[in-house]
């Protein structure tokens, strides 16, 4: 399975989907352990530090402070990896509605994390992109 590779196909059939739940970024200092309990959507180890990408809740759970209020979007659609220029038309159109984005991949799709209290603003302009790319006019909302 590798996954859509053709731009044009990516923009116009993604579906965007928005999770209710509120996600922070936290970051633990070089080889710490992952406290017990919070299960991250993301953990990605830099030499400064692992930044995991987790539900609010869990992380206050577990005493973790984190930053960027963010609500999680996912583009359903298996994007191959070497799919050149989708996140990029993505951000684009998201920044040029003064929007910031943290976009992750993995391996059969994209997620973005946007601000939180903009989270329906994000995705009705992803709504906007993929009907602009050719697709469905109508697209559900969560």
């Amino acid at each position: 399975m590798s996954g859509e590779t053709d731009l044009q196909k990516l923009l116009a059939s993604m579906t965007p989907q928005l999770y209710p739940e509120v996600y922070v970024f936290a970051t633990l200092p070089p080889d710490a352990a992952l406290p017990e309990g919070p299960e991250p959507v993301m953990r990605f180890i830099e030499r400064e530090g692992t930044t995991l990408i987790l539900a609010e809740s869990k992380a206050k759970a577990a005493g973790l402070a984190g930053t960027f209020r963010s609500r999680m979007i996912t583009l359903d659609i298996h994007s191959s990896l070497e799919a050149v220029g989708f996140l990029a038309a993505i951000t684009t159109r998201l920044a040029a509605g003064g929007m910031g984005v943290n976009p992750v991949s993995a391996f059969y799709h994209d997620h973005l994390f946007v601000p939180a209290e903009r989270a329906e603003e994000a995705l009705a302009i992803l709504l906007e992109l993929a009907v602009e790319s050719g697709g469905l006019a109508q697209r559900p909302r969560t």
